[in-house]
C-alpha cells in the first residue's frame, strides 16, 4: 500500500517541486498551503507522515503540531501521524521546541530533496523495524515493568492502564532502553540501537526526547524512577519499578 504524506507549506513553488519528487519516489502526496487547510486535510484522512513548515501565513507551525497531537489524544481518534518539521536556517531553538511539541524529526531550509526523502524513509521505517525485530527474535510482544506496559505490536505505552502519547521515535527510544533494562547506555549506543539519523555534534535532541518520554511515563518527571540519568555517560532503564 502506498504510504501517504501531507505537506503543509505556503511556498507553492517549493511544495510542487518536492511533491513531484516524492511522488516519483513512490509516495502519495497531498499539499496544503496553510495551517487551517492542513488540519482540515488531516480530519479527512490521516496520513503516515506530515511535512510541516514552521513559518505559515495563518498560524505558527508549532501550533499546528500541537493541534495534531491533541486531536490524536481524543477518545476514539486515530494515532497521530509522524511529523517532520521544516525549520528556517536550522535555528537550534526551533529544533528543540519542535521536538518538545512532539515532532519526530526536523530539517533546516534550504534542503536537498534527497535528504528530505532519506529522513522521511528513516521516520517511516522505524515503526516497521521495531515490530519485525521483535518477531525475528521471538521476544514477548508486551513488556511490563510494574504499572508500565509497552506493547510492541500495537506500538502503545500505558501506565496503570492510561495510554501515554509518544511519537514513533520516542516509542523506539523507550523500547531500546527497556530491552536493555539495567544496562547503562551512552547516547551513541541508544542511537545505534534505534538506528535513527546521526545527530550533529552537541545536538540536544536525544535529551529532549528523553524529557518527553519521562513526562509521559514518570509520576514525577523531575524525579524519575524509570529512566535514570547517569551523569557523564547516558541513561539506564530501571529493572525494578512500581
Amino acid at each position: 500500500m502506498t504510504q501517504q504524506l501531507l505537506m503543509i507549506e505556503d511556498d507553492t513553488r517549493l511544495a510542487n517541486m518536492v511533491s513531484e519528487y516524492l511522488r516519483q519516489s513512490g509516495y502519495g502526496v497531498t499539499h496544503a498551503a496553510d495551517g487551517a487547510s492542513g488540519l482540515a486535510a488531516l480530519e479527512a484522512a490521516v496520513p503516515d507522515l506530515v511535512i510541516l513548515d514552521l513559518m505559515l501565513p495563518d498560524m505558527d507551525g508549532l501550533e499546528v503540531c500541537r493541534r495534531i497531537k491533541s486531536q490524536s489524544g481524543a477518545p476514539g481518534s486515530q494515532p497521530s501521524p509522524a511529523i517532520l518539521m521544516l525549520t528556517a536556517k536550522g535555528d537550534p531553538m526551533d529544533r528543540i521546541v519542535g521536538l518538545e511539541m512532539g515532532a519526530d524529526d526536523y530539517l533546516p531550509k534550504p534542503f536537498e530533496p534527497r535528504e528530505l526523502l532519506a529522513r522521511i524513509r528513516a521516520v517511516l521505517r522505524r515503526s516497521g523495524e521495531t515490530s519485525a525485530a521483535a518477531a525475528a527474535n521471538g521476544v514477548h510482544k508486551v513488556m511490563r515493568f510494574g504499572s508500565l506496559e509497552i506493547d510492541r505490536d500495537a506500538r502503545t505505552v500505558s501506565v496503570s492502564g492510561a495510554l501515554c502519547e509518544l511519537t514513533s521515535y520516542q516509542f523506539d527510544l523507550l523500547v531500546a532502553l527497556a530491552e536493555r533494562a539495567g544496562r547503562v547506555l551512552s547516547r551513541d549506543q541508544i542511537m545505534e540501537a534505534v538506528r535513527g539519523r546521526e545527530l550533529e555534534a552537541f545536538d540536544r535532541s536525544i535529551d529532549v526526547h528523553m524529557g518527553r518520554i519521562r513526562s509521559a511515563i514518570e509520576v514525577d518527571a523531575k524525579d524519575p524512577k524509570r529512566i535514570l540519568t547517569v551523569r557523564g555517560v547516558g541513561y539506564v532503564f530501571a529493572k525494578q519499578q512500581d
